[in-house]
């Protein structure tokens, strides 16, 4: 990256606050930025790092002064900082290009414009790749997989039969999608597979991170709505339909036929049981355990997880429980 910083505020939407002809080549922390490098704080409460720090210009909000050094002021800083990191995402990031000869592509596959097939990945019969995609080593398509434009599939990564992918989708290493969903009925007193021929659609803009599962069902579909972030080693089971622009931190699980609205936010090692709906902008906190249906716009927290308020009061008198036993056992000595 060799930009002003006039340029990098035009690219990210922001204004200088300063020389906006200084040449910046890098980006990095506080701490680590020398003066080449913009940097960024995302927290006015920790304006005091700017005075140490060596960077040449750094992003931050209005309401943050930054005195004699050049600023990108925005009005999210962290939204500028990503825009700043996407130029050296291009800069530094080696794409592959390309049809590798090892790659084994099904004759009655469809492949779009410029789209990159990395080597040992297998496209089946019936797959169609849209425009721009990139498909790294070792990937598997599965028989008519629909997937659309710009999308970023990372190695190791299966895409199973009758999945439908949508534009701008990013898969990290690891990701599987469509595998049979967990279901098994009792027969004779033993577990008899119920066939999973059901599909999963994933809709634009969504990124899976590494090892995560989306199953497929016995019927219907799994939907991943648009927008959604996934983070690593999170299960959806068969019939979730998740809506658009959530976000799901990691080891966290969904049971079977869930509902979840729009802007959800499941956050780090979260239990939700099957068959229950949770509303819109519902957060809840790491280790929760959802074991019934959510109205919208509330902040849960525990297990069976209730209002975040109520949680923290419970928490609190449950500190207060050894020290009220011993003067129970005070008061049962000397009762008078």
């Amino acid at each position: 990256m060799n930009k002003t910083l006039m340029e990098l505020a035009e690219r990210a939407g922001g204004t200088c606050r300063g020389d906006g002809s200084i040449r910046l080549t890098g980006a990095a922390g506080l701490a680590e930025a020398g003066p080449g490098d913009i940097s960024f704080l995302a927290n006015k409460k920790y304006a005091n790092q700017l005075a140490s720090s060596r960077a040449g210009a750094v992003i931050v909000s209005p309401d943050v002064e930054t005195g004699a050094r050049p600023a990108l002021v925005h009005a999210q800083p962290s939204v500028a900082w990503a825009k700043v990191l996407e130029l050296l995402d291009v800069e530094r990031t080696r794409r592959p290009a390309g049809i590798h000869p090892t790659a084994v592509i099904a004759p009655t596959a469809k492949l779009g414009r410029n789209v990159t097939v990395g080597a040992h990945t297998v496209v089946e019969d019936g797959a169609v790749i849209g425009d721009n995609c990139i498909l790294y080593p070792q990937v598997y398509v599965g028989f008519d997989v629909t997937m659309g434009s710009d999308c970023l599939v990372y190695p190791r990564v299966t895409i199973r039969e009758r999945t439908t992918i949508g534009s701008r989708c990013i898969f990290q290493p690891g990701v599987v999608i469509g595998g049979d969903g967990f279901g098994f009925t009792l027969a004779q007193g033993r577990h008899y597979k119920i066939p999973q021929v059901g599909t999963v659609v994933i809709e634009d803009d969504v990124e899976i991170q590494a090892n995560s599962t989306i199953d497929r069902g016995a019927v219907g579909v799994t939907r991943i709505g648009r927008g959604t972030k996934i983070d690593n080693l999170v299960q959806v089971a068969h019939g979730v339909e998740f809506g658009s622009d959530g976000l799901v931190a990691a080891l966290t699980g969904i049971a079977g036929s869930t509902k979840i609205g729009h802007h959800v936010t499941l956050a780090a090692q979260v239990g939700v049981v099957g068959h229950i709906e949770i509303g819109d902008h519902v957060v809840a906190a790491a280790r929760s355990g959802i074991s019934h249906s959510l109205k919208p716009n509330q902040v849960v927290w525990g297990t069976p997880a209730q209002p975040i308020q109520d949680e923290i009061k419970l928490l609190a008198a449950l500190r207060r429980v050894p020290k009220l036993l011993a003067e129970i056992k005070q008061l049962r000595k000397n009762p008078s």
